[in-house]
């Protein structure tokens, strides 16, 4: 590959800091998750134009999972990179932390994926430049991310089929011990 279409990862990494204020809470007094997906979507778009060098659009969030409750007061570290390239795709990681100024305690609160792709001036999808991987770390993040991409091609797979290849009388059976009361 011609090095001039590559970038080192190190060239997307970006951190934001953001301070938690109370207008971020929700009805439990925590930070609501809602506020903070915000805040990772804008870090995902950063380190993808920064790569990319082109407007990028949100395609897919995976594996949000909220670990830990974020406080007001708290400083909140998001920090992504890009981890894979396709062809106008980037897979963003993204690791959040929160700093208790207080207590100086730092607890990681989620890490997460962000699919970005890049688009041109007319709209339309376009070519990204490909990655240049300086250590076991990105290589393994690489590995990691591409893995992810086949996962979520099988996975959107799944939920467009509507399980259309088993009957009802199949669905049926597999609930039976579910939590469910199928009334027809």
């Amino acid at each position: 590959m011609n090095s001039s279409k590559l970038k080192k990862i190190t060239e997307s990494e970006t951190i934001l800091t953001e301070l938690m204020i109370p207008s971020y809470a929700n009805f439990g007094g925590k930070i609501h998750g809602g506020v903070l997906l915000s805040l990772m979507d804008k870090v995902a778009y950063v380190s993808a134009t920064k790569h990319s060098g082109a407007y990028c659009v949100t395609v897919a969030v995976e594996g949000v999972e909220f670990l830990n409750p974020i406080e007001v007061g708290e400083l909140v570290f998001l920090k992504s990179s890009v981890n894979y390239v396709g062809n106008s795709t980037m897979i963003i990681g993204m690791r959040v932390e929160a700093l208790n100024p207080k207590t100086e305690q730092i607890k990681h609160t989620n890490s997460c994926y962000f699919t970005m792709a890049a688009k041109n001036d007319k709209g339309e999808l376009t070519n990204v430049p490909g990655l240049i991987i300086e250590n076991e770390i990105q290589l393994r993040r690489y590995a990691e991310a591409k893995e992810l991409k086949a996962m979520s091609l099988i996975k959107r797979k799944m939920l467009q089929s509507d399980f259309n290849h088993k009957t009802i009388s199949e669905l049926k059976m597999d609930f039976k011990n579910d939590k469910c009361e199928i009334i027809f």
